[in-house]
């Protein structure tokens, strides 16, 4: 699986590089080891293999449920390392899964909004505070343009187009005593999401623009 991933990065690298236009900015503040959650914004189907191509660190994904009906796609993405679960964020088994692997001391990246957003980013789901919390792990947030025009498969490999990966500095929430109620998980959403926000240029930024210029990496 690990063999199969490196040449998967290393195949979309060269890809990107010669049928688009690939930019990647703050590789140097990826942290090399230790429970990592890659929290990015969701414009296409290209996000995931341009994470991957972007982060010179195995990262392992999630996926929606849907994208496994077929037997030999799912094979594919299963020995590729990403995980099936409901894109709800209420999928239990799935987050069992996240925090397992980064106990195990994993990158895991996810995309909170839950589905595709290529105008603007969207209300995320409040699954990506509560795997925060719960795993303590070190919050990395990125920023990706141009794979909006990214718009089939097919595509993927060749995009013909300019893509632009922004890398913000590692965080991590603050310790809060006492329940964690909805108000509380709200609040942790948004200063996650925050995060990504301001790493993006104004017009990507969604429902996230009123806040996001506050927090510019």
């Amino acid at each position: 699986m690990g063999l199969m991933y490196n040449l998967s990065s290393n195949l979309a690298r060269v890809c990107f590089s010669t049928f688009g236009r690939w930019k990647v900015e703050g590789q140097e503040a990826i942290p090399p080891r230790g429970r990592l959650l890659v929290v990015a914004n969701h414009q296409s189907n290209a996000d995931p293999p341009v994470v991957s191509a972007a982060i010179h660190r195995r990262v392992w994904f999630v996926g929606k449920r849907e994208l496994f009906r077929n037997p030999i796609s799912a094979a594919v993405l299963r020995a590729w390392g990403i995980h099936p679960v409901k894109r709800n964020g209420r999928d239990i088994d799935g987050l069992r899964w996240i925090l397992q692997m980064l106990e195990q001391e994993q990158a895991v990246a996810i995309f909170p909004e839950g589905t595709r957003s290529p105008r603007g980013m969207r209300v995320a789901n409040r699954g990506v505070a509560y795997i925060a919390m719960k795993s303590q792990a070190t919050i990395l947030p990125v920023a990706i343009t141009g794979t909006e025009n990214v718009r089939a498969m097919w595509r993927v490999p060749f995009p013909f187009c300019s893509i632009h990966v922004k890398i913000g500095q590692p965080f991590s929430l603050p310790l809060i005593e006492g329940k964690l109620d909805q108000a509380v998980m709200d609040s942790l959403t948004e200063m996650i999401m925050m995060r990504v926000a301001a790493l993006l240029p104004e017009e990507y930024r969604g429902v996230y623009g009123h806040v996001a210029s506050q927090h510019r990496a």
